[in-house]
């Protein structure tokens, strides 16, 4: 079994309140989470209105296949959201058993 983490910060230049930034990343998370069937959260910066780090979690029995979800979700995000910046993208992936 082989687990892909993958945390990507993003940047919301638009945003001015937390709120805001709230309803932009629940739907981020809502979107990736219903078209991948993946893990996603918000998992850092939480009190910045224009910074969000989300994290995403999937297993997989390839490492190459959970590399490539991982890298279509950020494509995903970056293509589907034009309010919203990838600033970085870091992955690791662990093998279990």
């Amino acid at each position: 079994m082989n687990i892909g983490v993958c945390k990507i910060d993003l940047r919301i230049p638009e945003n001015e309140t937390l709120k805001g930034k709230r309803m932009v990343v629940q739907s981020i998370n809502a979107r990736v989470r219903d078209k991948f069937h993946v893990s996603v959260a918000e998992v850092e910066n939480g009190d910045k209105w224009q910074i969000a780090t989300i994290g995403v979690c999937v297993v997989s029995n390839d490492n190459r296949h959970a590399n490539e979800m991982l890298s279509r979700i950020v494509d995903y995000i970056e293509t589907s959201r034009l309010d919203v910046e990838v600033l970085s993208c870091e992955t690791e992936f662990i093998s279990v058993f």
